[in-house]
């Protein structure tokens, strides 16, 4: 890789502090080689191919016959439900080397696992299965552009024409303790430290499969719809921002954040459950940047809690029930109920630029509700399920109707805007503002960059000019008032920095329309939004129930509105389309609730098609030979058990923790009736954690924790350790080999 480059990155990985962001590829995802053979931190000249039916790159070229639906037929006259499919998939990736994406914490590196992440798909068709839709959950931090062409074009080759760019919404719930590298634009791949395929096959396998069981599984069902408010779980993380929008509208609304969610609930004819989807709006963020477990975080554990109640008597991330708690206009919402204190002094820091007055920003941080930030996951996730439960039990209006969809591929950088009858804006080539750097105070940036500048800065203008060259008069005037730190819009080596072609699209069930939001909306962008879309209204389609998906299909950073975006703050400093982003996506959205309720879908154009880059960095974090100690082997247990415990620590030799696995761990309870050890836990399960410690010289140690549930049963217990090793021989390809390790029986009493 040149100097220059290499200094880029350097410079890059400390201007992103709190990226919400993603990652980047270089080769075919289902590339066969060794996961760790010829990959080199290189990038290369930009390459494109457009990403359609028929590409025929790598192991794409050898096309699937198309499988047919095999719904469950009734007279469409004697049925007013839905086909309904639900399905669930691990899509966990590595948990070790490499980078948790949401912060761009610098040194945030995976090391091990708290909760598995699972893809959860909801198929809803048409009695007669003529018109179908497909909702994907997914337990990552946002869909990337590269994630949804690539699932799409396995769908495709599967499915034929059945599972389209039109119905297929992939939505990420925005944890910020999964995995990286899956992105393809600059920027992303850079906060990600490089492309790691593994991760992405991982991503793409899981997201398909699921959609695969949801696809088999489906039967003749009913969905109902119910609504309701969310107390405790939730505050405005940039409240002054929030004031800037006109009091008349503030007026309307009892609080600053969106409390209300949607559930939506799924059953048989016979009344049985079969699922659940959630939308509400609060960053899961209870995790903070300080953490090194992946984990689903607050909307993960309601999931957790919900379908462990649903599933009974099935180990987490399995059994038929699945319950999706989705994203939705979660920009300036936080879950830190106890708001921003300077950590230093204790003094609250809720200021305009979230600044203390010893240590600056970067001593600003929110924190709570619990004492720390397993507890205040917990704490966060219960609220959630229990309104989740609360609204899920009481639901009663079904939702009628037929099923349409409308998608749209726009280019967000040349979009012409009316404000009123007689004059118009534009938006512009994507850019960052000085803001972005500072974070937020749920994961200040580091490098005491304040919220709210409104001025550029001539020693990290020097630097960046000097780096990435200046940028424009035109995109500096776009802007305006944003002080631009990175003219992402303007760079494009090796690849552009950020995306230009952005999709737009809404799903209709009956008198629900979900749309699918390619970024995070502010509270109140949410709400324009909304009522913006009720264009529906206007052409004979009624009391509609627009819900706002966050994350979904490509991520664009944030949306605020205009207001808003003059008190430049972290979220406006990250609406990189300019001060006229949300008044774009009106037109947009506008127009895909236009064609739907005028059946005029077929007249839409597709728009331009996004690129699907080649050549891409690769994973800069090295993966090296695992080495046992002298002595010692893989899965011998480094600190023997006591006999008897409440809670259970167990430390192991370990490898090297990038590989993945069905379960890394398994707790488990001797049946002496049948004789046999029964797995009572493993690594989806909250009471388990599993961590990596990485040594020196390819020597690590593992640590297993068991924290002992109230629920569980006396009588006698194991832990086991089901792991994997790096071995490379002399001018060989490295080799994952897998090993299984036990504990010595112990005891759980009650008292």
């Amino acid at each position: 890789m040149p100097i220059n480059m290499w200094a880029e990155i350097l410079f890059l990985k400390f201007l992103i502090p709190f990226l919400d962001s993603g990652y980047s590829t270089t080769q075919s995802p289902q590339a066969t080689q060794s996961p760790q053979a010829n990959e080199s931190p290189l990038a290369t000249q930009d390459s494109t191919a457009p990403r359609g039916s028929t590409l025929t790159q790598g192991h794409m070229a050898t096309r699937m016959s198309p499988v047919t639906s095999t719904l469950e037929t009734t007279p469409f006259q004697n049925f007013s439900g839905y086909q309904i499919g639900v399905g669930r998939a691990d899509c966990t990736g590595q948990v070790a080397d490499i980078t948790l994406m949401g912060y761009g914490k610098s040194g945030q590196y995976a090391r091990g696992i708290l909760t598995r992440l699972y893809s959860r798909a909801f198929i809803m068709a048409e009695p007669d299965g003529s018109n179908r839709m497909v909702f994907v959950s997914i337990d990552i931090g946002m869909v990337s552009q590269r994630l949804r062409l690539e699932v799409l074009n396995r769908l495709q080759m599967k499915y034929g024409s059945l599972y389209r760019k039109d119905n297929v919404i992939l939505s990420g719930t925005h944890t910020h303790s999964g995995p990286a590298g899956y992105f393809q634009y600059t920027l992303f791949v850079i906060a990600s430290e490089g492309y790691t395929n593994r991760t992405f096959e991982y991503m793409v396998t899981g997201i398909v499969q699921s959609i695969e069981i949801a696809h088999t599984n489906m039967k003749r069902g009913r969905i109902l719809i119910n609504k309701g408010n969310v107390d405790g779980a939730q505050i405005n993380r940039s409240p002054y921002s929030y004031l800037q929008n006109p009091q008349s509208e503030r007026a309307r609304y009892s609080s600053n954040t969106d409390k209300e969610m949607i559930v939506l609930k799924m059953v048989d004819l016979n009344g049985d459950d079969l699922g659940l989807i959630s939308w509400f709006a609060v960053h899961p963020v209870s995790m903070n940047n300080s953490n090194h477990l992946v984990n689903s975080d607050n909307m993960g554990y309601a999931s957790y809690l919900f379908e462990q109640e649903k599933n009974k008597g099935y180990l987490p991330g399995e059994g038929p029930y699945v319950a999706a708690f989705a994203s939705s206009n979660l920009g300036d919402v936080s879950p830190n109920t106890l708001g921003p204190h300077c950590i230093n002094t204790g003094e609250s820091c809720d200021n305009p630029n979230s600044s203390c007055p010893i240590g600056g920003p970067n001593m600003c941080i929110a924190m709570g509700p619990g004492q720390d930030m397993f507890d205040s996951t917990q704490i966060i996730g219960w609220i959630i399920y229990q309104k989740a439960k609360e609204l899920y039990a009481s639901a009663s209006q079904e939702v009628t109707g037929p099923l349409a969809s409308a998608h749209q591929w726009v280019n967000m950088t040349d979009v012409t805007v009316w404000l009123n009858s007689t004059h118009t804006a534009k938006t512009c080539k994507p850019a960052l503002g000085y803001s972005f750097a500072a974070g937020t105070i749920d994961g200040v940036g580091g490098l005491n960059f304040s919220q709210g500048a409104m001025e550029e800065n001539p020693f990290w203008d020097t630097i960046r000019n000097q780096l990435l060259g200046s940028p424009s008069e035109e995109i500096k005037e776009c802007h305006k008032p944003k002080p631009i730190l990175l003219h992402t819009g303007e760079m494009s080596r090796p690849n552009p920095w950020h995306p230009e072609i952005v999709d737009v699209q809404i799903i209709t069930v009956g008198s629900l329309a979900i749309t699918a939001l390619p970024g995070e909306f502010t509270t109140m962008s949410g709400r324009r939004f909304r009522e913006a879309v009720q264009e529906f209204a206007s052409y004979g389609m009624q009391n509609m129930t627009v819900v706002t998906s966050g994350l979904c299909n490509v991520y664009t950073h944030y949306i605020t509105t205009y207001e808003e975006y003059q008190a430049q703050r972290y979220e406006a400093a990250s609406t990189i389309y300019g001060p006229h982003t949300l008044s774009a996506y009106f037109f947009f959205f506008r127009a895909l609730a236009k064609a739907i309720a005028t059946d005029s879908v077929a007249n839409l154009s597709s728009g331009p098609e996004p690129p699907f880059f080649k050549q891409l960095i690769t994973n800069l974090i090295a993966n090296i030979v695992d080495k046992a100690p002298t002595g010692k082997t893989f899965g011998d247990v480094l600190q023997p058990l006591e006999p008897k415990y409440r809670v259970v620590r167990l430390t192991k030799r370990s490898w090297n923790s990038s590989e993945t696995h069905h379960t890394f761990l398994t707790v488990e309870k001797y049946e002496a009736t049948s004789q046999t050890w029964q797995i009572v836990h493993n690594d989806a399960s909250w009471e388990t954690r599993f961590y990596w410690h990485k040594g020196l010289l390819g020597q690590s140690n593992a640590t297993i924790q068991w924290h002992i549930p109230e629920t569980a049963q006396p009588g006698s217990y194991r832990i086991r350790y089901l792991g994997h090793y790096r071995k490379q021989d002399f001018l060989r390809p490295a080799v994952i080999l897998s090993f299984e390790s036990t504990s010595s029986t112990f005891e759980v009493v009650t008292t």
